[in-house]
């Protein structure tokens, strides 16, 4: 257990996360979802919920800002417009963390073709159908000259 970290952050997720770059994907996906046959990487989260587990992702990564749009979902079959409930509480998640950022619907294919490129995948035990959602890393600004910072060398043991 480590201070101020959500405990669904496993060991290997939070490597995981750590890991990608700017513009890397990952994708949080349900239990039905073919996971195993779309991952590049695959972390399983067994036991756990789509939100609860986005929210816990949500509360370390940051969310591309370089680009109009980083946060997508798929679809109920092919319509676009369509929110299940599990789609509306995950726009309500992104929203907690990231108010200016729209979540993007996504049909079909083009939403696995997205799955299959990102950099990992995160199979969790929604029950729920189409509880689906892809987020696009962004960066960390360095703090700005002036503002207060800690002054903590990490090289320095």
């Amino acid at each position: 257990m480590l201070k101020g970290l959500d405990p669904l952050l496993s060991p290997e997720l939070l490597f995981t996360l750590r890991a990608m770059g700017h513009g890397d994907e990952i994708a949080i996906v349900d239990g039905n979802y073919p996971g195993v046959e779309h991952a590049r990487r695959l972390i399983r989260l067994d036991g756990h919920r789509l939100i609860p587990v986005l929210n816990a992702v949500l509360s370390v990564l940051p969310i591309d800002d370089f680009v109009p749009e980083a946060i997508f979902r798929s679809t109920v079959t092919a319509e676009r417009d369509k929110l299940d409930p599990v789609h509306e509480e995950m726009i309500d998640c992104c929203a907690l963390h990231e108010p200016h950022r729209q979540v993007v619907p996504l049909v079909g294919q083009d939403f696995y073709g997205r799955v299959r490129a990102a950099h990992a995948l995160i199979q969790t035990s929604e029950p729920r159908l189409y509880a689906n959602i892809i987020l696009r890393k962004g960066v960390i600004y360095p703090k700005e000259p002036g503002t207060q910072a800690a002054e903590v060398d990490p090289f320095v043991y």
